[in-house]
């Protein structure tokens, strides 16, 4: 070999961020014979604020991957097994969705770090904990990534499954303005010692002073609630909203909550993140060497708020253009297209059917009051489900 011949990238793929996405990604991978590294700035357990549910297409998707994942994943402890929800109109009526995949909810700190250890005890992956991306670059060969530690690592293909506030997406796609119509703000904590918090039922409670957004409350095993509220940012923005503030102000006086939470008990603080969801015009989610995934590619559903399962899905979506990409040998914008297609393809009919519904429902109260009366009736509780579900 001549001594100025390029070395080779150290990686075939680096994903970054260790979370649903990312560890999904990771599983999608095994047997690819690829060299795999996967990057988290934290150290794991580790929190991640969220609504600490994991709809059934989470595991669906894993299961088609290895049914021993999901096996695995249902003897983690706290859970809470989820069979229904109740839906709370700003009238104080409500209804009963009941779901038929199932589901399971449990705190992210223990989620991720399952969907982590199955990572390390299924595939060759190389595991890289407190490696902060500080910045990426892609060139004619690779992808470039510069850690917070002064390190840097290379690959051939850079997988960014780093959040909403992904560094991948930020360095290697313009700057979007936030798009307020399709960004929701929340804020969330742990509560114990709820009254009639009933095991196996998600509960969500509209209200008219929270309208295009819910409070929630989610058994999360091991006696205690996560409990949260969620308004689109726009909102949040043009009323100067204090969501921590409200929160705790409806739990204080909301006619079906206050005697919930006299003796309850607030584990920790209330905490705050945001949610970019799909349903609108998406700026692109791959390019030059690189592909976004979950959060990073704003794939979190506008009407029911949750992201675990489109992130999972997404994950596994890239594994399969990555595995193209090396096939064809192949890393250029233009190849990428296909993932980007694929994901408009299986996600976006129903990011765009659950944004319209949202738009619906969260600026017309009487709807929603209206449809927890019609909801009494089988044949419109079965159309419920189907819109809803």
């Amino acid at each position: 070999m001549s001594a100025f011949a390029p070395s080779l990238p150290a990686y075939d793929v680096a994903i970054v961020g260790a979370g649903p996405a990312g560890t999904a990604c990771a599983l999608a991978l095994r047997g690819s014979g690829l060299r795999v590294a996967l990057l988290d700035k934290a150290t794991f357990p580790r929190d991640k604020v969220c609504g600490d549910a994991v709809p059934g297409h989470a595991f669906k998707a894993l299961g088609q991957l290895d049914p021993a994942y999901v096996a695995a994943l249902w003897q983690l402890e706290p859970r809470d097994d989820v069979h229904r929800s109740r839906l709370v109109a700003p009238s104080g009526g409500s209804f009963y969705l009941h779901w038929k995949l199932p589901a399971f909810n449990s705190p992210r700190l223990d989620f991720d770090a399952a969907l982590l250890a199955l990572v390390r005890q299924h595939t060759a992956t190389e595991v890289l904990e407190n490696a902060a991306l500080k910045t990426i670059e892609i060139t004619a060969d690779c992808a470039r990534l510069h850690l917070a530690s002064g390190q840097e690592i290379t690959a051939s293909l850079a997988i960014g499954c780093d959040g909403a506030n992904s560094v991948v997406g930020r360095r290697l796609l313009p700057e979007p303005r936030l798009a307020r119509a399709h960004h929701s703000a929340g804020v969330r904590a742990y509560f114990e010692n709820v009254a009639d918090a009933e095991s196996g039922t998600t509960e969500f409670f509209f209200s008219r002073s929270h309208l295009a957004g819910y409070l929630w409350l989610f058994p999360v095993g091991a006696g205690r609630c996560n409990v949260g509220l969620g308004i689109l940012s726009e909102l949040v923005s043009k009323h100067k909203i204090d969501l921590k503030k409200l929160l705790l102000e409806q739990l204080a006086t909301h006619p079906g909550l206050a005697s919930r939470f006299r003796e309850a008990r607030q584990i920790g603080p209330i905490q705050g993140f945001g949610l970019p969801m799909g349903g609108g015009r998406q700026r692109p989610a791959s390019g030059a060497r690189f592909l976004l995934c979950g959060d990073a590619a704003s794939l979190i559903d506008p009407l029911q708020g949750h992201g675990i399962d489109l992130a999972i899905r997404s994950g596994i979506m890239a594994a399969g253009q990555a595995r193209e990409c090396f096939a064809k040998q192949d890393f250029s914008a233009e190849s990428m297209l296909a993932y980007d297609q694929e994901l408009q393809r299986q996600l976006g009919p129903q990011l765009a059917h659950s944004f319209r519904l949202q738009r619906l429902l969260g600026t017309r109260p009487w709807l929603l009051n209206l449809g927890t009366r019609l909801a009494q009736l089988p044949g419109l509780r079965r159309l419920a489900q189907r819109l809803v579900g």
